[in-house]
């Protein structure tokens, strides 16, 4: 029937595919990019940390390291004209992130600002960059790393949330604009997962993944040609009801658990 069809291009068949994953020096980039490689496919890691992406590709033919600062547009728009002139780009997934609890009685400005540079803009930048390529060869997936922390205000959030809520909203966008043209777009909003961003918290992360975990899911998102991918599964199906409840209800319950 027309409604399960996926709605997008599984993704199945990595062997002879190129994916440039933009935040790739740890976590759920580099662990992503080791899933890829081991799937046999060329993969374009970049971040600022140029030693780990080196460690990364280290010993693999496939892997290809290119230091870059996703929030500087021309270095972005540099890199990109460089990989497209190699040939075509398969899959471009942003997996930038940058992280701090932060509450209204300790409010930063400043790294507000940081947090939209480098989780929002450098989306932005990224998708300028390689959107008319893709379209001109009417094939190609992207990807957006956003968060559950992204479905609704929670504490501790004040910067990231927002950042990752404007994510999602981009790739809904993007997929009604880009749907009809034969690329693929996906969101990817992971619960939990053991990475240095997360290592700041003080509190206990339920159902908390491993990156290799996370990249699995990832990989099996991408096969279903899911719009969204969202792991751990028992933890994210609660956070999607509490989406789904008012406003008087919700603030109750989360004052309530994380009191």
């Amino acid at each position: 029937m027309p409604f399960l069809k996926p709605l997008n291009p599984p993704l199945t068949d990595w062997h002879g595919k190129t994916v440039w994953i933009v935040g790739a020096s740890s976590g759920i980039g580099a662990a992503t990019a080791r899933a890829l490689l081991a799937q046999g496919a060329r993969v374009v890691v970049s971040a600022r940390n140029a030693a780990a992406l080196q460690a990364l590709a280290d010993h693999q033919p496939l892997c290809q390291a290119l230091p870059l600062d996703a929030t500087d547009s021309a270095a972005v728009q540099q890199a990109a004209a460089g990989l497209l002139a190699q040939g075509p780009l398969d899959c471009v997934v942003y997996c930038a992130g940058h992280y701090v609890p932060m509450r209204a009685d300790a409010m930063n400005v400043p790294d507000m600002q940081r947090h939209g540079e480098v989780n929002y803009m450098g989306a932005l930048y990224l998708l300028a960059a390689v959107l008319p390529a893709l379209r001109t060869r009417g094939q190609g997936h992207i990807s957006l790393v956003g968060s559950v922390a992204g479905y609704r205000g929670l504490p501790n959030s004040l910067a990231y949330g927002p950042t990752k809520a404007a994510l999602i909203n981009l790739a809904e966008a993007l997929y009604l604009d880009l749907h009809s043209e034969g690329l693929g777009v996906s969101i990817i909003n992971p619960g939990f997962v053991e990475t240095p961003l997360t290592a700041q918290n003080d509190f206990k992360m339920p159902a908390l993944l491993t990156p290799d975990q996370a990249a699995q899911a990832i990989l099996q998102g991408w096969a279903k040609g899911l719009f969204e991918i969202h792991f751990p599964k028992r933890f994210t199906r609660w956070l999607k009801v509490l989406r789904l409840l008012p406003y008087r209800v919700y603030f109750k319950l989360v004052q309530k658990a994380t009191q």
